[in-house]
Parts: structure tokens; C-alpha cells; sequence
């Protein structure tokens, strides 16, 4: 479970869309405050996605090959092969021009509720499933299963904690690193998007099979 976790919140953590929301929220006025909101729904979301699958099981992982291991597979198998499947057409439109999203702009202005229903509806939900569909096998009578759904939370929002930590202690030349680095994510996201998809996707579909079988 805790190479599953480290992986998907890896990917999480650098999908760019999250990110160039964030920078648009920081450069905005009450930027600080209004990317801080967003980063503690981002962080809220997640626990919650967690906390309610807990619930679900008890903290005690399914037995394999019953219905509720079975179910768990198939929806991280199925992410798997979405996944494959979007970082395929992603690829095939990598050669067309794209520019910062026109909605994404209004970020600038957007106010502190707007931030936070961000941070829901730009979590990647296919990777968050994929996530979830791993605590299922959560064993909360161990330590390190505690520690790794930390780290997993942690890992899957630590680029925006480190952006909103450099915004506030370095805000001179947070400024412009963080506007040099938009203006580069704008510029190559499809590509990202498509290495993050094919990589995890792979993962995802092939360890599903394994486990399946």
C-alpha cells in the first residue's frame, strides 16, 4: 500500500492545473490569504476522502477476493487504463498551441469561498480515486499505516504548502519565480499531464492485474 500512496500523491502533487491555480490566487490581491484558503480546503478534501473510507472499513483491510478487495482493484484498474487512455489523446494534441485556460485567469479576482470550491473541483478526482481505492486496504491497527496516509496527504499537497511558505517569507522574489514558473507550466502541461498519466497509469493497470490474478 505505502509505494501505492507515495506514487499517486506523488502525481497529485504535480499535476498543473492545482498549480498555475495557485499562482493566479497568490498574484491576486489578498493573494496570501486567499492561497492559504485554498490550500487548507486542498488539504481538507483529502482528509475527508480518507477519514470517510475509514469509516467504510472500520480501519480493517477486506480479505482478498472478496467482494469489497475486488471492487477496490477493479476501481484503481480502471483508473489505471483512464489514465492510459487520456495521456494517449493528450499526446496525439500535444502539437496544437495552449495558452493559460481563460477561466483559469479569474482566479486573480476570485474571492476566498471562490478559492476554496477551487480546491475541490481541481483536485485531479481520478488520482484522489486511485488513492482511495488504496486505503480500502488500510490496516489502522499498525503505526506505519498512520504515517503513510500522513505522508500520502502531505506529499499529495506539498508543492502548493511550498508555494504558499515561499509567497509568505519570500514575497519579493517569490513574485517573479512563481510567474516565470506559470508562464513554463502554461507552456508545457500537456506534456506533463501525459507523462503523469501514461506513468501512473501503467502502474495502476499493472499492479491491479497482479493483484486480480
Amino acid at each position: 500500500m505505502t509505494l501505492d500512496m507515495i506514487l499517486i500523491g506523488l502525481a497529485i502533487a504535480l499535476h498543473p492545473l492545482p498549480v498555475m491555480a495557485l499562482i493566479l490566487l497568490l498574484s491576486g490581491d489578498r493573494g496570501l490569504r486567499k492561497g492559504l484558503v485554498f490550500v487548507l480546503a486542498w488539504l481538507a478534501c483529502l482528509v475527508v476522502v480518507i477519514a470517510c473510507l475509514l469509516l467504510f472499513t472500520g480501519g480493517t483491510p477486506p480479505k482478498k477476493h472478496t467482494a469489497p478487495s475486488t471492487a477496490a482493484l477493479a476501481v484503481k484498474l480502471a483508473v489505471g487504463v483512464g489514465l492510459i487512455l487520456y495521456g494517449v489523446y493528450k499526446q496525439r494534441g500535444e502539437s496544437r498551441p495552449r495558452g493559460e485556460p481563460a477561466w483559469l485567469g479569474k482566479l486573480r479576482n476570485a474571492s476566498g469561498w471562490s478559492a476554496a470550491g477551487m480546491a475541490v473541483l481541481l483536485q485531479p478526482w481520478g488520482l484522489v480515486a486511485a488513492g482511495a481505492a488504496t486505503v480500502v486496504n488500510a490496516d489502522l491497527s499498525h503505526a506505519a499505516t498512520w504515517l503513510t496516509l500522513v505522508l500520502y496527504c502531505l506529499l499529495a499537497s506539498s508543492t502548493l504548502l511550498a508555494m504558499e511558505l515561499y509567497a509568505t517569507f519570500r514575497p519579493a522574489r517569490a513574485t517573479a519565480e512563481l510567474q516565470s514558473l506559470l508562464r513554463t507550466i502554461t507552456t508545457h502541461q500537456d506534456q506533463a499531464v501525459v507523462l503523469l498519466s501514461l506513468g501512473l497509469g501503467l502502474w495502476l493497470t499493472a499492479r491491479s492485474l497482479y493483484e486480480l490474478t
